[in-house]
This record gives C-alpha cells, sequence and structure tokens, in this order.
C-alpha cells in the first residue's frame, strides 16, 4: 500500500476538517487518506483492522514507527512511559492474520448456528454510547450478526466468548490490546491501543504548532500563511530564531 505523505498544509487540512468530528469519523477521515482513488462512501463498513493497520502505517509516514505513551497504572496510578514500534506491531498483527483476503468484504464465521461478520466502524458507531463494557459486547456481537435459527433459545451474552475469539481470529488487528506490567507495585493487565486516537492526538498537536509558528512568523515579517507553509523546515526554523532573539 502506496501511503502519500502529507504536507504541513495537508496536515492543517486534515485537522480542521477533523476537529468538530466523532473519533470513530476522525478515523475514517484519517483512513481516506491513506486511500484517495477509492470511494469514502465505503469506508464505514470495512473491517475495522484495514482501518487500524493503514492508520499504522500513516503514522509511521507521518512521525516515524516509534512511538512513546504514557499511561497511569490501573492499581496504583503510578505514571508509566512506555516504547511501541509500528513495525512490530504490524508484524504481530500480520503474523496470523487470516483476514487479509477480506481487506473490502467483511470477513463471516458460524457459532451454534448463528452467522456473523467481523464489526465495522458503523457498529461502534451504534454501541458508542453504551457505558457498560459487557452491555456494549452483547449490542456489538447483535449488530454483527447477518443469520440466526428462529427460536433457538440461545441469547447473543451466551455466545459471547466465543464469538470473540472468532472475530479475533479472523480480524487481529481490530482491537489491539497490550501487555503491561507496572514496575512499582508488580499489577500487570490488558490494556485497549487505540491507533485513530493516538494518531489524531498527534496530528493536532503538530497542527497547533504549525498555527502557532505562522502566527508568530505573519505577526513578525506580515507574510500570508501559504508563504510561511512554503518555507522549508530549516528557512522557517531559522526566521523563528531571529524573531525569538
Amino acid at each position: 500500500m502506496h501511503i502519500p505523505v502529507p504536507g504541513e498544509a495537508e496536515i492543517l487540512s486534515l485537522w480542521e476538517r477533523g476537529l468538530a468530528r466523532h473519533p470513530i469519523d476522525r478515523a475514517l477521515l484519517l483512513y481516506a487518506w491513506t486511500q484517495p482513488d477509492l470511494p469514502s462512501s465505503n469506508f464505514p463498513d470495512l473491517p475495522l483492522g484495514t482501518i487500524n493497520k493503514a492508520l499504522l502505517r500513516l503514522r509511521e509516514i507521518c512521525f516515524g514507527p516509534r512511538i512513546i505513551a504514557g499511561i497511569d497504572c490501573e492499581h496504583c496510578d503510578t505514571r508509566m512511559e512506555i516504547a511501541l514500534d509500528t513495525g512490530q506491531l504490524l508484524a504481530g498483527i500480520n503474523e496470523d492474520d487470516t483476514s487479509s483476503k477480506f481487506d473490502n468484504t467483511p470477513a463471516e464465521f458460524e457459532v451454534s448456528n448463528f452467522r456473523f461478520r467481523v464489526p465495522c466502524s458503523r457498529d461502534l458507531a451504534v454501541v458508542s454510547g453504551e457505558r457498560d463494557f459487557k452491555a456494549a459486547a452483547v449490542k456489538l456481537l447483535e449488530q454483527c450478526c447477518v443469520e440466526h435459527p428462529e427460536n433457538s433459545g440461545t441469547t447473543f451474552a451466551n455466545l459471547l466468548v466465543e464469538a470473540e475469539a472468532a472475530m479475533e481470529k479472523l480480524d487481529p488487528a481490530a482491537d489491539i490490546n497490550l501487555s503491561l506490567s507496572c514496575e512499582e507495585c508488580g499489577h500487570s493487565w490488558l490494556v485497549d491501543f487505540n491507533i485513530g486516537t493516538l494518531l489524531w492526538d498527534e496530528i493536532d498537536a503538530r497542527a497547533r504548532a504549525v498555527l502557532a509558528e505562522v502566527h508568530s512568523l505573519a505577526q513578525a515579517y506580515g507574510w500570508t500563511e501559504p508563504e510561511i507553509l512554503a518555507l522549508s523546515s530549516q528557512r522557517r526554523a531559522a526566521y523563528l530564531d531571529m524573531v525569538d532573539v
């Protein structure tokens, strides 16, 4: 997959368009950048893993492969710093990934004569307002059901464990979990890694930094935003150094 590298003007445009959007829609906006030749109307129906893998690659070309993230221990609240690598994450996802052939068509599986497809962004939107984790998982499973036997007496809650295992096997990149251990108290737990949220936060920080540079140089020299963005990063930094003197 060839992903075009967004310049600063494109970063600002993505940031401006995504500011008022829900996080799910922001992820789709960023995914659209990776697929400029495809109709975006189909993106909400793509498997979540397809979106996440593309966003990991986009993050790599925008900010490099190394990710430094901070997280609080859920047991003692100690602040931890974790280092991740997009290449390693992608390699771990793709190692046993049987869903690559389903990149454009959600994979389906069967549990106890119920037939399901793997989740997509539309499904996440349906359950996004649910605060109870278990209730959200059951509702998501119900949303993904494409065929079920009549009067079986089996509830979606009873199928949850087996169905989630099947979903993870078919689309492992849909839900990326990190295994963490606190050096302070020894507590170990799994934490959800949301590449869409992380990438958006980095784009937001970069866009605001660029706007601050534009503001400083516009005040000092009267240049327009396009004129300032047309400067190389080295020349702009040199001008900013002179402004700050």
